[in-house]
């Protein structure tokens, strides 16, 4: 059965408070956009890169950590808890920990996707996002950042709808469009951000309202990074050898798992999240937009239990990214790592 939306809302009164207190101190300039960062943080390291990198951008104000879940995959080895939104939430706490920052709310995701339609239940991060979403005391535009599955945006809008026109959501995930990419050889299941929650990226696309612009699977899979770079960052500091950790971390146990075949060595690591900094942050001063990398604009289609989409020309406009100024994103990113890790 489904919760009513004057409960969920009127939840997470711990929440509320540590936002309400942010709220207050607000007194500083305007940022670029307020943005949430919802992820899958106790999965593939590429979130905790993109997370690391998000903390550093000035130009943002992060409103909001929402930790979510995964399927029981064995990315941090067979001894790791279950990567629920709970530990999702937990592993990025310990990056903010470790980076010495002023810590924003951090809540946890669902911990499973949603299996009904109209029985749904509200996350720990429910009331918190709704909350942000409806703000009247900030001009600051929303911006809802996901690495993931989209359960927890699409649990946020089945309790509020009206958070729709209210937040602009940057997605990786889904798969190649037809006529824009191909899937990459040998590519047989949908997408795996989308198969984490198919149900939730049905009600996101086919039900929703909300602004998307979707990195999909045949760009976010051009955010190589060499490995080279991943062994100097290493040598730099405490973050820098965090993060090698924990590529080396999910490298290792892929290699130990019975019955998959071993993974050819490569020189480089698909940062695939990275992109969420690029579209949001790394933009133009005047008319804010990321420039350098380019997208096709077209009515979001139908979304299939499948992953495959179906046009829907009278929807909502969405941008599809085709190319993401990768040079760019990791340039910075660079930058702002050695910087703060110089400083100590």
């Amino acid at each position: 059965m489904a919760f009513t939306r004057r409960g969920v809302i009127g939840s997470g009164a711990a929440v509320a408070t540590a936002l309400a207190l942010r709220s207050g101190a607000n007194a500083e300039a305007p940022r670029l956009a307020r943005v949430i960062l919802d992820n899958d943080f106790a999965g593939d390291p590429d979130g905790l890169f993109q997370l690391a990198h998000h903390l550093l951008c000035k130009s943002l104000r992060i409103s909001l950590i929402v930790g979510s879940h995964l399927p029981n995959m064995p990315f941090a080895g067979p001894d790791a808890p279950i990567p629920t939104g709970k530990a999702a939430a937990a592993k990025a706490q310990q990056l903010v920990d470790l980076m010495r920052l002023p810590a924003p709310p951090i809540v946890a995701g669902a911990d499973a996707p949603i299996l009904d339609r109209k029985a749904w239940r509200p996350a720990p991060s429910t009331a918190a996002i709704v909350r942000e979403a409806m703000r009247e005391d900030t001009a600051e535009p929303l911006i809802y950042c996901v690495g993931a599955g989209l359960t927890d945006l699409a649990l946020a809008w089945l309790a509020e709808p009206r958070i729709g026109k209210r937040l602009k959501l940057v997605w990786i995930g889904g798969s190649e469009h037809a006529g824009l990419a191909n899937a990459p050889p040998g590519a047989v299941e949908p997408e795996f951000n989308f198969s984490i929650d198919p149900l939730a990226a049905q009600v996101i696309f086919n039900d929703s309202d909300i602004e998307i612009w979707q990195v999909p699977r045949d760009a976010y899979r051009q955010m190589l990074f060499p490995n080279a770079e991943i062994e100097e960052l290493a040598t730099l500091g405490p973050l820098g050898a965090y993060l090698k950790a924990q590529v080396d971390k999910v490298s290792a146990v892929m290699a130990s798992i019975p019955g998959i075949p071993p993974i050819p060595p490569t020189e480089t690591y698909v940062l695939g999240d990275s992109p969420l900094v690029t579209l949001t942050a790394l933009v133009t001063q005047f008319q804010p937009d990321p420039a350098s990398s380019t997208y096709v604009r077209m009515p979001t289609p139908r979304i299939e239990p499948d992953g495959q989409y179906v046009d829907n020309p009278a929807a909502r406009p969405m941008r599809v990214y085709t190319h993401v100024d990768a040079e760019l994103t990791f340039r910075d990113m660079l930058a702002k790592f050695r910087a703060h890790m110089h400083a100590g």
